[in-house]
């Protein structure tokens, strides 16, 4: 139960029980993909369960869409939503101004389409996630397989003009053959260590040809919300320019820690 829960799976679970407490009845809400949304869309289906909350998720890969079935989210497209109330979704790295890496599950592209398309995105992390700048995780870039790489190739050469520390690139493998996004296409890895201007990077990788888009999130999160491995919880809010903090309890019996692998 909660008390066997490692350290790290503690400081997700604590962040992704704070976030679902935004989800008001009615509301469309954009799921995300990755650990920490995974505990995410297992909370948001306690409160599914428990309060007869009604609500609809637009999962944001396959296996989100088959999680939130499972505990009983009402799964719908983004199209037959239209517009979403609010988008709650992990990071792989954060800066000071809520800039975001994300991408290491494979799903930024959609990730972003719902993200964009959401009257608020709210991110969920531990404090391992938090940079000064941006970089040190890879940067994927999602291209279509056709000549990908001249693609690659192309953002080779863009990156000896721009602002990182590293120049690094690798496609990114499933086993020995190329890892296939839901989309069907490729995704190369920049190694850049840090990066000196994301808001101009983000900008020109997606002008390159065969480029689908890249997992520079500028100007998208609105909120991020850090839990701890104590329960504690820290909520800064970008436009409200505000902190505050929660503590989140670890009930010994819950649905949520329930057939979890």
């Amino acid at each position: 139960m909660a008390a066997d829960l490692s350290p790290i799976d503690k400081a997700k679970f604590a962040a992704a029980r704070c976030a679902v407490d935004l989800i008001e009845d009615g509301m469309r809400v954009g799921l995300g993909t990755g650990s920490t949304a995974a505990w995410m869309v297992r909370c948001l289906g306690e409160r599914v369960r428990e309060e007869n909350l009604k609500l609809i998720g637009v999962p944001t890969s396959t296996r989100t869409a088959d999680l939130a079935r499972q505990v009983g989210i009402e799964v719908v497209t983004l199209d037959e939503a239209k517009w979403l109330d609010i988008t709650i979704d992990g990071a792989d790295e954060f800066d000071p101004d809520l800039n975001l890496i994300k991408g290491g599950g494979g799903a930024h592209l959609m990730e972003k389409i719902v993200a964009t398309a959401s009257d608020q995105m709210v991110v969920i992390t531990d404090a391992s996630k938090e940079v000064n700048h941006l970089g040190a995780f890879p940067l994927p870039v999602e291209v279509v397989p056709f000549g990908w790489q001249v693609t690659r190739a192309l953002i080779e050469e863009l990156l000896d003009s721009m602002d990182v520390l590293g120049r690094q690139t690798s496609l990114r493998l499933n086993g020995e053959q190329p890892f296939i996004t839901d989309e069907g296409n490729y995704i190369v890895d920049l190694h850049l260590n840090r990066i000196g201007n994301p808001r101009q990077l983000a900008l020109v990788l997606n002008q390159i040809p065969g480029v689908v888009e890249n997992g520079l999130f500028i100007d998208i999160c609105d909120k991020v919300i850090i839990g701890g491995t104590d329960g504690k919880v820290e909520i800064r809010d970008i436009n409200e320019g505000t902190v505050a903090n929660e503590q989140i309890e670890f009930a010994e019996e819950e649905n949520i820690f329930r057939d979890l692998d």
